[in-house]
C-alpha cells in the first residue's frame, strides 16, 4: 500500500505499479486536478496544507477500510500539498481488483472518504480574494449529498 503526503508533483506510474498484480484484473485511477472555477469564482490557484503523518495515518486507515469493505487487492492514496496551479494533481487514488465493478465503487467510496475524513484544509485563491474551504463546499458541492453526511 502507497500512502504519501507531499510537495512533489504526483506520479501516476509509480502509484499504478504500486497496486498492480497478477491477480488483478482491474486498476482504476482517479485524478483530483485544480480546475480554475468554484461556486461561480474564476479559481487562481489552490493552497493546500496538512499536518502529514496525521492526515498519512488517516490515509490509511481509510485504504484498509476499502480494502475490506469492497474486496480491493491493494491501494495507493497521495495527496499534494502546497501551491498548486492550474491543471495539477491535487489528490491520486489508485485501486486494484479481481473485477472492474468493485474498483470503480471502492475507488469513488475512497474519494469521498479520503475528501470528508483525512486532515487536509484547502486554500481557494481567486482573482479578487481568498478563503479556507471546509466541509461540502471542498467537494465543489452547495450541501453534501445524504451518502456523504
Amino acid at each position: 500500500m502507497l500512502i504519501r503526503v507531499t510537495e512533489a508533483p504526483l506520479d501516476i506510474a509509480e502509484a499504478v505499479a504500486a497496486v498492480e498484480t497478477n491477480a488483478a484484473g482491474a486498476v482504476n485511477v482517479f485524478l483530483g486536478n485544480v480546475r480554475d472555477n468554484n461556486l461561480g469564482r474564476r479559481v487562481d490557484h489552490l493552497v493546500y496544507d496538512a499536518y502529514p503523518s496525521m492526515a498519512e495515518k488517516v490515509m490509511r486507515e481509510i485504504a484498509e477500510e476499502a480494502k475490506a469493505r469492497f474486496g480491493l487487492l491493494d491501494c495507493a492514496v497521495l495527496h499534494r500539498t502546497g501551491r498548486l496551479e492550474l491543471g495539477e494533481t491535487s489528490l491520486l487514488i489508485a485501486v486494484s481488483s479481481g473485477h472492474r465493478a468493485e474498483s470503480f465503487e471502492g475507488g469513488h467510496w475512497l474519494v469521498n472518504q479520503i475528501k470528508k475524513r483525512v486532515p487536509v484544509w484547502k486554500k481557494e485563491v481567486w482573482e479578487d480574494g481568498e478563503a479556507w474551504i471546509e466541509g461540502p463546499e471542498s467537494m465543489g458541492l452547495q450541501q453534501a449529498p445524504a451518502g456523504m453526511r
